[in-house]
């Protein structure tokens, strides 16, 4: 696979590794270590796009973000809301980034696509949040998305028919190339974004990775067309 989006764009030249965040299996000192790094790279002059890990990471990296951009829209493709107030007595676990996020007025905007496992209690921490939930039936243009941008991407929001290796599939998702669409419609800035839930674990023959280059390519194209903040 080579480093051109399907724009024509080699992306690979605009991407700065700045390697791995070291991380202790302690939630504060792993909060505060994933935020800081995201504040290093902005400090920098970078626009950080993050690679996971479970979706808890994006709380600290929005918490970074938040600080640079506080008119934040985030666009979030996922199977689930991850608005849980608490999962399995754990506030800060994987499904629950976004009601952190919301309860800490970290973005003007949240605006969820691809969801298809919504609870009550998800539903109604939606309402609460004024999250604006979308299935996988989404038309980006109509969305009126204004910027600052930031792309939250959770792979099983693509259907597991695409990508297998996630933790928690759910069928019904985006296709490959319903996901590609909808980032090359991106208006912008796009000042940041994460790309998550890779299971190497449960991938087919590594077919889950290969999407989630593609579609690290295709956002980071998303970053180069609609430039800086």
């Amino acid at each position: 696979m080579n480093g051109c989006s399907e724009r024509g764009v080699d992306v690979l030249p605009h991407l700065l590794d700045r390697g791995d965040v070291t991380l202790a299996d302690d939630d504060e000192h792993d909060l505060r270590a994933i935020e800081e790094s995201v504040a290093d790279a902005l400090e920098s002059g970078c626009r950080p796009l993050v690679l996971g890990g479970d979706h808890a990471l994006s709380f600290p990296v929005l918490r970074a973000m938040a600080r640079a951009h506080p008119d934040l829209t985030i666009v979030h493709f996922d199977a689930h809301p991850d608005l849980y107030d608490s999962f399995e007595g754990d506030r800060l676990s994987h499904a629950c980034p976004f009601a952190r996020i919301m309860e800490a007025n970290l973005a003007a905007r949240l605006v969820q696509i691809g969801i298809r496992t919504l609870n009550p209690h998800q539903r109604d921490q939606a309402e609460r949040f004024g999250v604006e939930l979308h299935g996988c039936e989404v038309d980006m243009h109509a969305l009126s998305l204004t910027g600052p941008l930031y792309v939250s991407f959770d792979l099983d929001g693509i259907d597991p028919a695409f990508a297998p290796g996630v933790s928690h599939r759910e069928p019904g998702g985006l296709s490959t190339r319903e996901a590609v669409r909808l980032l090359q419609a991106l208006p912008g800035p796009v000042v940041g974004a994460d790309l998550v839930e890779l299971n190497p674990q449960t991938d087919v023959d590594g077919v889950s990775a290969v999407v989630c280059a593609k579609l690290l390519k295709e956002l980071a194209d998303a970053m180069i067309r609609t430039g800086p903040a």
